[in-house]
């Protein structure tokens, strides 16, 4: 019975000391991320038959159970995802608002002081000074639509070089996620048990990577993680993780698309489209809707008033009785053939009609019979297309022989703001006349008179109220995205302390364990004490 009493005793004694390493382990990561807290689970052992009757045997220590609702860490998940996403878009787009709306580096004063320099001259269509004004506003109106267009490639430039950035680190967590799939299932079959710690380091990757990117979690029946991204790509399957690749996209260099790298070596491209949520998302998000339809949108403004001005200037003419020279330089549409194409097709493109431009990049693709246009902003589909056809306000060519499936991105404003300049340095050169009466003002009324029409998207509106709607577009988009990160910020923090609430560690909670473990200590080493000297009074009767 001794004996009996002195392992009964030992087996709490163990207990005890488990249950104190397990809360002293809790306490030590309170502040580590991603760690939850562990409880001991731990039952009476078996009990004997005596013949009396059963007699406890004590208890054992069944296991260590890590405290995770899976369904709240899904919820905290998603909501880093949206998050993330979202406050990306909305550090970039802020970038995009302050440019555009600043009062002092914005378009609209330059514009307003280029134009308010041509009604000077027509009120002495011969002074020179007068004319030089224009020449000099004409400049500072050209520069500041370069400035701008410049600084939109350098926000481009930046979005390349983080989405660069997010698919390494996107690859790391994967190939981490796979190893610890593995290691964890390797200690699993070993010992029977769960490995919490790490566990916690695979369910914390989930939560980092989900910061980069929407990550969906299905769990196999051996506890391993399989993760989807986007829209159900694959990223780790088991202990195998894919390869995401940044590289050019094949209709564009300058710009960074992402692609799955397959076993042999190749490249699968994935349209932006096919990525959602998390930093990545956010980015791709952010260039596709609002930052190339900025560009364009600045660009078509500066193509349409170069053109417009060029052909009001060619109908008049210079102090020297010469017809007006082209005074702006009008950027061309910009035509990329995608890199896989394998026919000889050549496919070209010119400004026909500046008044009819969207600020739409255009897809034209040959099916090995005819071509056909889509505008990529709503997909509309303009089939067949052929050459010397004109849509909206572009005029196509296409010569050589295309192959089926070859295909060509057709940029008609891309580089209107960036490709603006004045072309005329001579003051005289300014085409102020209607005609060789001297003293006469026509032309350059007429040309002053431009900033008030309509000449832009399908003469529905000015320059200034094309300009004035992208700085509207461009503000309530941000501000609605700023409205917007914020909610998501306020779920992710509810969510993630309702799953704190319960797998978070309490200290007050743990400091109480720690005192009823030490007491369940005390009282089990006086148990194994009365049985040693159980056992000692029984040695000493069998003397």
């Amino acid at each position: 019975m001794g004996t009996n009493i002195l392992s009964i005793g030992q087996s709490a004694l163990t207990a005890a000391q488990v249950g104190i390493s397990v809360t002293g382990h809790n306490i030590a990561n309170a502040a580590t991320p991603g760690y939850n807290r562990q409880v001991v689970v731990q039952g009476s052992a078996l009990a004997q038959d005596f013949g009396a009757g059963f007699l406890g045997q004590g208890t054992q220590i069944e296991t260590v159970r890590r405290v995770y609702n899976e369904f709240l860490g899904v919820q905290v998940q998603s909501a880093q995802a949206s998050k993330s996403g979202l406050e990306t878009y909305y550090a970039q787009m802020r970038q995009i608002d302050n440019l555009l709306a600043d009062p002092d580096a914005g378009l609209s004063p330059v514009m307003q002081d280029f134009f308010a320099s041509l009604h000077e001259v027509s009120a002495d269509p011969s002074s020179i000074p007068a004319r030089q004004s224009v020449l000099s506003t004409a400049e500072a109106l050209a520069g500041r639509f370069q400035g701008m267009g410049a600084r939109l490639r350098e926000i481009e430039q930046g979005v390349n070089s983080q989405i660069t950035t997010s698919v390494t680190l996107i690859n790391s967590y994967g190939e981490q996620i796979a190893q610890l799939n593995d290691a964890i299932g390797r200690a699993q079959r070993s010992t029977g048990q769960p490995p919490n710690d790490l566990l916690d380091q695979r369910d914390q990757l989930v939560l980092d990577l989900n910061k980069e990117i929407k990550a969906t979690v299905v769990k196999q029946d051996d506890g391993a993680y399989n993760i989807f991204i986007g829209n159900g790509q694959p990223l780790v399957m088991g202990n195998k993780a894919s390869q995401l690749v940044a590289t050019s996209a094949p209709t564009n260099p300058e710009k960074i698309e992402i692609g799955y790298k397959t076993q042999s070596g190749g490249i699968v491209p994935v349209g932006d489209a096919g990525f959602s949520g998390g930093r990545l998302g956010g980015l791709l998000e952010f260039r596709s809707k609002s930052l190339e339809p900025a560009q364009n949108a600045l660009g078509r403004i500066g193509i349409t008033l170069a053109s417009e001005f060029n052909t009001q200037h060619a109908a008049g003419v210079d102090r020297n009785g010469t017809a007006g020279a082209a005074f702006f330089n009008v950027a061309p549409p910009v035509v990329n053939a995608h890199a896989a194409n394998t026919g000889s097709g050549v496919v070209g493109a010119t400004l026909a009609d500046a008044g009819q431009l969207t600020t739409s990049d255009y897809m034209l693709r040959y099916d090995g019979t005819q071509y056909s246009l889509t505008r990529l902003s709503d997909n509309t589909t303009f089939s067949p297309v052929a050459n010397g056809d004109v849509v909206d306000g572009v005029q196509l060519s296409m010569a050589g022989a295309p192959a089926a499936g070859d295909s060509f991105l057709i940029r008609p404003t891309v580089n209107g703001a960036t490709a603006f300049s004045t072309l005329i340095t001579d003051p005289a050169k300014l085409a102020a006349a209607g005609s060789t009466a001297a003293g006469d003002n026509s032309n350059v009324l007429a040309l002053a008179g431009l900033q008030t029409r309509n000449l832009v998207a399908g003469d529905t509106t000015s320059f200034q109220g094309a300009y004035g709607q992208l700085v509207s577009q461009v503000g309530n988009k941000t501000r609605e995205l700023e409205v917007t990160s914020v909610a998501a910020g306020g779920l992710l923090t509810e969510a993630t302390q309702t799953l704190q609430s319960e797998s978070g560690v309490n200290l007050d909670e743990e400091a109480t364990n720690l005192l009823r473990y030490q007491q369940a200590y005390q009282a089990a080493a006086k148990v194994m004490d009365i049985a040693s000297k159980l056992f000692d009074t029984l040695l000493s009767l069998g003397r």
